[in-house]
């Protein structure tokens, strides 16, 4: 990769890319915080200190954000994670400087304008949420998987916080958070990097604090049963496990094992549980990787005459995989597969950016297309096997449900894990 890094006086961490062949520079802050890192009392903070960075600025009224933005022609965004929090644009490499300094003023000196506005916009987006069960049900698997640790809440934040905590603590929150050495400016496109650098500097807050100290990892948690009573036409279903860090070399391998099991339409589960015997519009597995933990799981929407049988095919699916993890040619049309995906991701600016402030944030290793493509290459039946052996065992699988009954829920689980059925 024809990236730079470089570790501004501040602290703050600057990765560019240049992309000759492109007119447009991908912009965003990193930020490492997100609802891992909140306590009880916290939990929605970052989420809504995101929404309130809109609000504008000491320089610039939300509006003027706005109409600045809408007259390059570009949009502004942003989003909140379990670790991390984004800011980002996408604009014409002339607009680059007025874009950084828009938004940085947005990130270092948010004005905190209109808050209780927003905090009744977070709420109303919480009921949304709320309304929503093929979403929460995640949520519901993350509380069973990791019990009370932070990775285990919501990352939307609780009503109570939102609508309760004081605008000091919220300014509190953002000073102890947003400060140079917890950020990574990551830029991809028509982008010079010293420039870019200079640039960074004039727009920097004063002397900021420390880097806040991330929270302590999950500790071991018994396999769970979560279940929502809510009236809804379909069963929403979430199987899931811990899974591997977000630095394991296995991941390479995870992925190449997601695709068979469920994340593509040639998947097993797909196949057999949608194609070839209709229990399911939704139905596919997915995976996930934090600081020194992952989630692997499976998603299953059906209707109630359909959830006894989906969740048996779910269960044989789980005993086939154990048995064999995937054939010669299951192994090499996921490698494809996952070498397309990465490869066709890397022709967007946007997408780059994402790869290099995510990574530089995380502490992840930046790899080029070609180690990329390797890795992948270096996958082998027996690492499909070895991470089966380690994580897709049904005493290690906890279950997430919402819809009409509980009873049926439970019940159904029964080819899954006769252990979970009885919980």
């Amino acid at each position: 990769m024809d990236h730079r890094i470089t570790e501004l006086p501040s602290g703050v961490r600057l990765v560019t890319e240049a992309m000759p062949s492109v007119r447009s520079v991908a912009l965003g802050f990193w930020i490492g915080t997100g609802s891992s890192a909140e306590a009880d009392d916290q939990a929605g903070l970052s989420h809504l200190l995101e929404h309130l960075l809109f609000r504008g600025s000491e320089r610039f009224t939300s509006l003027e954000v706005d109409q600045i933005f809408d007259g390059m022609g570009a949009e502004l965004n942003a989003g909140t994670g379990k670790e991390t929090t984004s800011i980002y644009s996408r604009v014409l490499d002339v607009h680059l400087p007025r874009a950084l300094e828009v938004m940085s003023d947005m990130v270092w000196r948010p004005a905190f304008e209109d808050a209780d506005t927003e905090r009744e916009v977070v709420l109303e987006e919480i009921a949304m949420y709320e309304d929503d069960p093929q979403d929460k049900v995640f949520d519901v698997l993350g509380e069973a998987v990791f019990g009370e640790h932070p990775l285990g809440r919501a990352i939307i934040g609780r009503r109570e916080v939102i609508a309760g905590t004081p605008l000091e603590h919220i300014r509190g929150f953002h000073d102890l958070r947003y400060v140079p050495g917890n950020v990574v400016v990551a830029a991809a496109g028509s982008v010079d990097h010293d420039e870019l650098a200079a640039a960074v500097e004039r727009w920097l807050p004063g002397a900021g604090g420390p880097v806040p100290e991330p929270g302590p990892p999950p500790g071991e948690q018994a396999p769970r049963v979560r279940f929502e009573r809510k009236d809804t036409e379909q069963y929403h279903v979430c199987l899931g496990a811990p899974g591997i860090p977000r630095d394991d070399d296995r991941r390479f391998a995870l992925r190449v094992l997601d695709n068979v099991l469920g994340g593509t339409s040639s998947s097993r589960l797909f196949q057999e549980v949608r194609e070839r015997r209709g229990l399911a519009y939704s139905v596919y597995s997915f995976s996930s990787q934090y600081a020194h933990t992952g989630q692997v799981g499976i998603y299953l929407g059906t209707r109630a005459d359909n959830l006894a049988a989906g969740l048996e095919v779910v269960g044989a699916e789980l005993d086939r995989l154990r048995a064999e993890p995937a054939s010669a040619e299951e192994l090499e049309r996921s490698k494809e597969n996952v070498k397309g995906r990465l490869v066709l991701s890397l022709e967007s600016t946007t997408a780059r950016m994402n790869r290099l402030g995510s990574s530089i944030l995380t502490d992840v290793p930046l790899l080029g297309v070609d180690e990329l493509i390797e890795r992948v290459d270096a996958v082998t039946l027996e690492d499909l096997e070895a991470l089966v052996d380690g994580l897709f065992q049904p005493t290690r699988w906890s279950a997430a449900g919402i819809g009409p009954e509980a009873d049926a829920f439970r019940s159904a689980l029964a080819p899954v894990s006769g252990a979970l059925a009885a919980a």
